[in-house]
């Protein structure tokens, strides 16, 4: 063993001779001396920097980490290998031979073994589309996106053999990233495993795409994953080293402005869901927050349907932002993907910190009406959930000029109305008029969305409420003094979102009239408008009448004492 650690098992082998009689039963090599006085000096540098490139990939920045995209023609397993990496099915995986279920980029951070590595599930190729097509949209967004990520995974079906696209898409791949050689995996690959000769043919056919040997993996199953994490893995030690090498330099800044920094690492991650009926301009919305071309967009209603997850930094915060598909009506609910995509968005909402939902402008002065039922469904299925809820109008720049100047000012009084009548269980929703298309808004709707973030996260102390509650009392007219429920204490026992606990002495129970009046005076005088409170009750029992009786009888009798030998008992 030690030889090998020295010499490299590759030179060995080229001077190696085995000899194995049948009754002996061993096996002799023979080393010359020039090998042992000359070691291979190249394999000692390899395995010298083998060591010192281990790396502990779970202690790094996610900032830090390199990115890997899975590139491939469509219906070869892509999202499904995507959610294998990542250990989550977030990826619609389903299978439609004539048509294309992913045709966004969705982002996530894969766990394969010990190495971490943001990972990109891309729209499948073809190189062939129409100018103008989703599928040749789609493939210049792949581009943009291929031009910042370090590493490819070229996924192919071993299924369907290399079929005449496949070596299109590596044409492609050749053309827009000829610095990245990609990893060529041949998914679906479980019969492979039972035969050799098959894998065998298959590797074969594979080498032509010119990308060097490939390994077979079956994404639904998790075969040959540890083929991948060995191939994958060289690769991204060497790239993490000359990251972190680069990074050294700058240690001593960094730990200077570590106390800075405090305050910014302090705040939590918020996580804000676009939610609205198709083709209202929800993706349109998270490429200007995102500022970049992340989702796809044009005038078919119903083009995204996975929920594409993005995070960014705004002002030092770190947001995490999902784009869902639109919600259909029930009649247009049909088997498929439009159904996984309906019950994708309904998980996402429930995940979401805040809810931002967003409607048509245009539609709402045809219709005459703010929200459509789909949309009062989502609202208030947000609020019961207990989420902030912030609207934002779109498609503003189609009610300008001078023929619409009074339907654009109509719509703009009309619509924070028509929502505070339709949703009355929370007032002061916020309501935001802004034109995506023309990259405005994003200032407003991030303002909106972290000013009632911070009312959703609000703590407030005991004795404060106490103190506000002996002033609200004061201010509540009530029929009969008599029949007025005292409120022992007001404490709030968790946020995200605000939850009181009223104590009332007895078995009386607050009216709803004194809770709506409570919540009102909350979001009032604590600025709390635009978000759910929620005000529960607790009993404290009081002392019985007759108890207190008895103890007072008690308390008057006279109590003697007689001495005794051994100790004084009461009479």
């Amino acid at each position: 063993p030690s030889l090998f650690k020295s010499y490299g098992s590759a030179h060995l082998l080229n001077n190696f001779r085995c000899s194995i009689p049948a009754t002996l039963r061993f096996c002799t090599f023979a080393v010359s001396e020039d090998d042992v006085s000359k070691p291979n000096s190249k394999t000692l540098e390899e395995a010298t920097l083998a060591n010192q490139k281990s790396i502990d990939f779970t202690k790094l920045d996610i900032n830090l980490l390199p990115t890997v995209i899975i590139i491939g023609r469509p219906n070869v397993g892509k999202s499904a290998l995507f959610n294998r990496l990542i250990r989550r099915r977030e990826a619609l995986v389903y299978n439609t031979p004539d048509d294309h279920v992913t045709r966004d980029i969705r982002e996530g951070l894969a766990k394969l073994g010990d190495l971490r590595f943001r990972v990109l599930d891309s729209a499948g190729l073809e190189t062939e589309a129409t100018s103008g097509s989703i599928l040749n949209r789609t493939a210049a967004m792949t581009a943009n996106v291929l031009a910042r990520t370090q590493f490819a995974i070229f996924l192919i079906d071993v299924r369907t053999g290399l079929h005449p696209l496949d070596q299109e898409v590596g044409k492609w791949l050749r053309k827009h990233a000829p610095g990245i050689n990609p990893i060529v995996a041949m998914n679906k690959s479980e019969s492979l495993h039972k035969d050799p000769n098959s894998f065998a043919e298959a590797a074969t056919e594979a080498l032509k795409l010119g990308f060097g040997e490939p390994i077979a993996i079956s994404a639904e199953t998790g075969l040959g994953m540890t083929a991948l994490h060995e191939s994958l893995r060289p690769m991204l030690e060497n790239y993490m080293a000359k990251i972190l090498d680069g990074k050294s330099s700058q240690d001593e800044n960094l730990s200077q402005d570590n106390d800075s920094s405090k305050d910014d690492e302090s705040k939590l991650p918020l996580q804000l869901a676009i939610v609205g009926r198709p083709n209202v301009g929800k993706s349109t919305l998270l490429n200007v927050l995102l500022q970049e071309d992340r989702v796809l967009v044009g005038p078919e209603a119903g083009l995204t349907r996975d929920s594409v997850r993005a995070q960014f930094q705004y002002q030092g915060r770190t947001v995490y932002l999902v784009d869902t598909a639109g919600w259909l009506q029930r009649g247009d609910r049909h088997k498929g993907p439009n159904s996984l995509s309906v019950m994708q968005s309904r998980k996402n909402l429930m995940r979401a910190h805040i809810v931002a939902l967003v409607l048509d402008a245009e539609e709402i002065a045809k219709a005459w009406r703010s929200m459509t039922h789909a949309e009062v469904v989502i609202a208030r299925q947000a609020v019961e959930e207990g989420r902030g809820l912030v609207v934002v109008v779109n498609k503003m720049d189609l009610l300008k000029g001078p023929r619409n100047s009074a339907l654009y000012k109509r719509v703009k009084e009309a619509v924070p109305q028509e929502i505070q009548m339709v949703i009355p269980q929370i007032t002061g929703i916020p309501v935001l008029f802004i034109s995506a298309i023309d990259g405005r808004g994003r200032a407003a709707v991030m303002s909106q969305v972290i000013d009632a973030y911070e009312k959703w996260c609000l703590r407030l102390s005991t004795a404060r409420l106490n103190r506000w509650l002996r002033k609200v009392a004061s201010r509540h007219s009530w029929k009969d003094q008599g029949s007025q429920t005292k409120i022992k204490y007001f404490t709030q026992v968790k946020a995200r979102p605000p939850t009181f606990v009223a104590f009332v002495s007895g078995n009386t129970k607050l009216s709803d009239t004194y809770v709506r009046f409570l919540t009102k005076s909350l979001k009032e005088d604590f600025d709390m408008g635009g978000i759910p409170i929620r005000i529960m009750q607790r009993s404290v029992p009081r002392m019985a009448s007759g108890s207190s009786s008895k103890t007072g009888q008690s308390m008057g009798k006279t109590v003697e004492r007689t001495p005794s030998d051994k100790r004084s008992s009461v009479v």
